[in-house]
């Protein structure tokens, strides 16, 4: 990944949530990638950030390089590294704090922003807070959130609507629905800035060999309620009843989540579905690029999203989209996709079947379309964010 600019303001970057991620081994989520993005873009000019347990502590410089290059590439002795790091800064000396009053702190991981400490710091630092917004779909649609989700997101978004100095978003409909939600709670709306994240960059198709011997579709995300897998084990069900033997494989590729119990049932225990239906809950990058370049479509059947990465990575390597038609993804790729009702099962067996035909019409109408389709970046995303961030820089 290329570095545009380097910033010309202090900065400083929150690495909390990607270092406790990174710690207990999990899989990066969008969000994960974006703070990726963040430590790499800003690893040799930022303050790393970093909160636990209600303590906020800012890392001198040559200290927070070393930490950005670990979570960049984590290696083999991570764990080891980090407390050794941590443990040195620890006893040695503080960065004054005329160099964080007037700096701008980059959050864009959500992490903290419901506790009361958070914005004591931000209040008593002296600090330009910008924070990254996601989503506020635990708020507008609270049926596909975790028990004390929507109360913990709440208290998130109005910490950031009483501390930002501007912020920036994923798409113009996470910033329409945070500005729905100030009003709300009669907030003021901070600056916004829709800075939509890239994906994986695609890699070489001559590398990638088919991962089946079949065509197959492919879903991809956190397997949770609103994803709405559950439509597509019903539309498979209909198709094996149909197809028999014949019937394309379906690949679920997506860490298990929430709100999803029968899911996981039928996944677990439904022997109709057990020969038709791949889940793969691990799945590093090439992986899952291997299975988009290779698919008949990417199904997209989801209530709501913030943005929708797998909509652009399975577009920026020419792989059609079967989707909900949802304003965030028409706003992201606009006429490309084929869109569908997420409630209809009915339009998307059609569909889907439509789209198994070697000779598909709709498939090929999708393919020649995709021509028009430009991918965000992430060098653009940055030079975006750096020209706008320095216009927020004291002076």
């Amino acid at each position: 990944m290329s570095i545009p600019i380097l910033p010309t303001h202090s900065s400083l970057l929150d690495i909390s949530r990607l270092l406790w991620r990174t710690w207990r081994g999990q899989l990066p989520t969008g969000i994960d990638r974006l703070c990726v993005a963040y430590a790499e873009h800003y690893r040799e000019s930022a303050f790393a950030m970093l909160q636990r347990g209600g303590l906020t502590r800012v890392l001198p410089l040559e200290t927070s390089r070393q930490l950005f290059g670990l979570l960049i590439d984590p290696p083999a002795d991570f764990k080891g590294r980090v407390v050794a790091l941590l443990a040195k800064a620890a006893v040695g000396p503080r960065v004054p704090s005329d160099i964080l009053r007037g700096a701008v702190y980059l959050n864009v991981g959500h992490t903290g922003l419901d506790r009361a400490g958070h914005g004591r710091w931000v209040r008593g630092s002296g600090v330009r807070a910008v924070y990254y917004v996601h989503d506020l779909i635990p708020l507008t649609h609270p049926q596909f959130a975790r028990a004390g989700q929507p109360e913990r997101h709440a208290s998130r978004m109005r910490m950031v609507l009483e501390h930002a100095t501007a912020v920036a978003a994923n798409s113009d409909d996470s910033i329409a629905a945070l500005a729905v939600f100030a009003q709300a709670n009669r907030l003021p709306m901070p600056p916004a800035l829709c800075a939509p994240l890239a994906g994986t960059p695609p890699l070489p198709r001559a590398d990638a060999a088919p991962p089946i011997g079949t065509r197959y579709f492919v879903t991809v995300g956190t397997i949770e309620g609103r994803k709405n897998h559950l439509l597509l084990l019903r539309v498979w069900r209909r198709l094996i009843e149909q197809l028999g033997q014949r019937t394309p494989p379906l690949v679920i590729i997506g860490q298990r989540g929430w709100c999803a119990d029968e899911v996981f049932d039928q996944l677990e225990h439904d022997p109709v579905l057990r020969d038709h239906v791949i889940e793969l809950g691990r799945c590093g990058d090439a992986e899952l690029q291997r299975y988009l370049a290779h698919a008949q479509a990417l199904l997209f059947p989801s209530f709501v999203e913030g943005q929708g990465l797998p909509l652009i990575e399975a577009l920026a390597v020419g792989i059609p989209v079967i989707a909900s038609d949802l304003a965030v993804f028409r706003e992201t790729a606009g006429s490309i996709p084929d869109y569908l009702d997420p409630n209809a099962d009915a339009a998307w067996e059609e569909m889907i079947l439509r789209y198994v035909d070697k000779e598909s019409a709709p498939r090929a109408a999708q393919i020649a379309r995709l021509t028009t389709f430009r991918a965000p970046t992430w060098t653009e995303h940055f030079d975006k964010v750096e020209t706008w961030l320095g216009k927020l820089a004291p002076g």
